[in-house]
């Protein structure tokens, strides 16, 4: 609604800035696709405008297989593959790098309609598309990082094409971690313009828990990717224990590297987060249900408490089924969904009105 009534709030913003998100979850999957298909190294140029176009013909087309014939990953892990199947891991990427420009033209095409919209006449038709004040940097700064996921993008990829068969395990949580910053900087800023500007009085102590909440399920989303990078859920596909262990030898000669690149520790890592997440968004849910402290609170803690549970149970079956690609690619795309649910809380608990009681309870940290 912003028919010339409240300047704070624009919905056709709030429905653009939400559509953003769904192309970059989108981008989430594909990517996870792209990563266990070992599909991200088969295109070794960055050509971020003619990089669009594939290969037309059969002479594009060896040339391209000829280029991905040089690097490690072909003579080590693929060497005798036909064209045919190079042109199967072919598409993925390409179709993972096609949807990062889709991105950045649905993204920034229409922020310079409703920049434009800004000046126009105050009784304009126009002038109802113009974007809230306060939601100008943020979207500018959106843009910005979106820009940068592509640099990062490819300097991920470059790790692969000289010395290694697969990116860099950093350089791919990097990657995959600017991408859940930007997916859930786009779903906050979209309940904004939705919903306009509203300073709530949340409850001190249950802002602390849900900025925690939101900490951990990015520090869990980093840990999976460094898991991801390092085939890590290929091994020790046991569980609760770890190859009839608590935790298997580590490469401790890797120094402060084995936390990146061992894969026992960052296996081990990831579980350890992930009790740690389960028990404190567990409490979080039992208390908001207990000392109801503000409207709509209780609603999101138990949706987040039920998608990280979900999620765990998830990560569990895609382990001890050493990653099939459709439990891989559904638990990539948990993470996601686990982090919309944090951040949506999150926002929620910062705009509550708590309760007023007449007897029993206090809210928490007040």
């Amino acid at each position: 609604m912003n028919r010339f009534g409240n300047p704070d709030r624009n919905r056709a913003v709030a429905v653009w800035l939400f559509a953003t998100a769904a192309l970059v979850f989108l981008m989430v999957v594909v990517g996870g696709v792209t990563r266990l298909t070992g599909s991200g190294l088969s295109i070794t140029e960055w050509k971020p405008i003619m990089g669009a176009i594939p290969p037309l013909n059969d002479a594009q087309w060896a040339q391209a297989f000829d280029k991905y014939k040089q690097i490690p990953q072909y003579a080590q892990v693929n060497a005798g593959m036909t064209l045919g199947e190079f042109q199967g891991i072919f598409w993925w990427e390409w179709l993972h790098r096609l949807i990062g420009r889709l991105i950045g033209l649905v993204f920034g095409l229409p922020l310079v309609v409703f920049l434009l919209c800004r000046a126009a006449p105050p009784r304009s038709v126009f002038r109802q598309w113009a974007m809230p004040d306060r939601l100008i940097w943020r979207c500018v700064v959106l843009l910005a990082l979106g820009g940068l996921q592509g640099l990062i993008g490819w300097w991920m990829v470059s790790s692969g094409l000289s010395e290694r068969v697969s990116v860099a395990p950093e350089r791919l949580a990097t990657h995959l971690g600017l991408a859940f910053v930007l997916f859930a900087g786009l779903i906050w800023t979209g309940l904004e313009a939705w919903n306009g500007e509203d300073h709530g009085r949340p409850p001190s102590g249950w802002a602390r828990g849900a900025t925690l909440l939101v900490c951990l399920v990015f520090l869990q989303c980093l840990l999976g990717a460094l898991v991801a990078g390092g085939h890590a859920g290929l091994v020790y596909t046991d569980w609760p224990l770890m190859n009839g262990a608590v935790l298997p030898p580590a490469d401790w000669s890797l120094g402060v590297g084995a936390f990146l690149h061992d894969q026992a520790l960052t296996q081990f890592n990831h579980r350890l987060v992930a009790y740690g997440l389960l028990i404190a968004v567990s409490i979080y849910a039992f208390q908001a249900w207990r000392w109801r402290v503000a409207e709509g609170m209780g609603a999101g803690a138990f949706i987040l408490a039920g998608v990280v549970w979900m999620q765990a149970l998830l990560g569990i079956v895609t382990l001890i089924h050493a990653v099939p690609l459709w439990l891989g690619v559904l638990h990539q795309a948990g993470a996601a969904v686990v982090l919309a649910a944090a951040t949506a809380n999150l926002w929620v608990v910062l705009r509550a009105q708590p309760r007023i009681f007449i007897s029993g309870p206090r809210s928490m940290g007040r």
